[in-house]
């Protein structure tokens, strides 16, 4: 008889893959727990990936087809200012990938991993596969969500290998100030520790936000791993393909790692991933254009609600509402919208414990879904 391993115990289902079950069986729910974009991918990496096809029936070399790799490394120096060689970066079956790939490469059963909390689900069940101990770091409302620098000093142990940091941030929509950033370097510098830089919703950022590269900045390219995927800011989830840039000697070992599982990433999406850099990125901006049109829009809805409240999220395409004032936790407030607005949002809980007395709602769904879906919202807050 089988026996499930303890690792694999640890790793709990996802509630919201399981919340979204609920829309194939009931289509009058609005869904604003997607975390996926809603476009679909640019007409000119789809015929690209089309074109290639028949190129695209072998492996590829498990660090990722060399001219996918130097497009990346331009990509890398004119938008993010950071200098890598080809044999710097990894392609991955997108950035979770390369996040695991990076903590197996960079820890041992014990080691610490600083996370954000509220920060992305994905970051704490990655570090216990990997035989981490993930350690959350609190993330504040009035910290507009945050690093404090002060805050993140006190949690550094002996035991702490790994600062995990996500900009913009799902599931706040921060977007990490350079000052900020210059001091989570200085510790990561002082305590020797090796940030993992999630950026997967760089290109979606608002107002006068700027995004910024840790990597970077001055002293930090030789401890920093920056992860990056084109699912969200092209598109193209189904894809799956994303990259990782760090040092050498890191970036090889996790070639080999990957040798060793997955061993490349789909052929045609790294063609596809190719067309992504290379051609325009007016689609990009237009993408991002209706998705702030969206999020002037929610904010505004969830101000206006009595008992909720929202900070502007700069980046990403998510909403984080603060619900405390309809005197509800967040399971049971996504709850009564299931059923009450028939509107299906994400509890904040899902982000770490301390997303309890928020919910997230995605704006990556049509701007006519989520007026309406705030009407419900709206109209069920009432009722209370």
């Amino acid at each position: 008889m089988y026996e499930i391993s303890e690792r694999a115990k640890e790793v709990l289902p996802s509630k919201v893959r399981e919340s979204l079950t609920v829309l194939e069986q009931d289509p009058s729910i609005i869904s604003l727990g997607a975390g996926e974009p809603d476009f679909v991918t640019p007409k000119h990496i789809i015929e690209f990936a089309r074109k290639k096809m028949e190129e695209a029936t072998h492996y590829s070399p498990s660090e990722g087809k060399l001219e996918l790799r130097k497009e990346i490394a331009k990509k890398l120096k004119k938008d993010n200012k950071i200098e890598v060689e080809d044999d710097e970066i990894v392609v991955c079956c997108g950035s979770k990938e390369a996040i695991l790939l990076s903590l197996l490469t960079l820890i041992n059963p014990g080691d610490e991993v600083i996370i954000p909390d509220p920060g992305y689900l994905g970051f704490k069940p990655i570090t216990e596969v990997t035989g981490g101990i993930p350690i959350s770091i609190c993330l504040r409302e009035e910290d507009n969500f945050e690093i404090n620098p002060d805050n993140l000093k006190k949690l550094i142990t002996e035991k702490t290998k790994v600062l995990i940091i996500n900009t913009p941030s799902n599931p706040t929509g921060t977007v990490l100030k350079r000052k900020i950033l210059e001091e989570i370097a200085d510790t990561a510098v002082e305590k020797d520790l090796i940030v993992i830089s999630d950026e997967a919703y760089e290109k979606l950022v608002y107002d006068n936000a700027r995004h910024v590269s840790i990597a970077s900045l001055n002293g930090m390219k030789e401890r920093v791993i920056t992860t990056q995927t084109f699912s969200k800011g092209y598109a193209m989830c189904g894809f799956r393909v994303g990259y990782a840039a760090g040092p050498r000697e890191i970036i090889k070992k996790m070639v080999d790692l990957k040798i060793a599982t997955t061993i490349s990433a789909p052929t045609v999406s790294q063609f596809a991933a190719l067309a992504a850099l290379r051609g325009s990125q007016r689609c990009v901006e237009r993408m991002r254009r209706e998705y702030d049109r969206r999020r002037k829009m929610i904010v505004k809805r969830i101000n206006e609600i009595p008992g909720m409240h929202c900070v502007k999220p700069e980046g990403a395409f998510y909403a984080f509402p603060n619900i405390t004032g309809l005197k509800m936790s967040s399971s049971q407030t996504v709850e009564y919208f299931l059923k009450k607005a028939r509107v299906l949002t994400i509890p904040g809980t899902e982000f770490g414990r301390y997303g309890e007395g928020f919910i997230r709602l995605s704006y990556a769904t049509a701007y006519e879904k989520i007026e309406e879906a705030m009407e419900r919202i709206e109209r069920s807050v009432k009722d209370l």
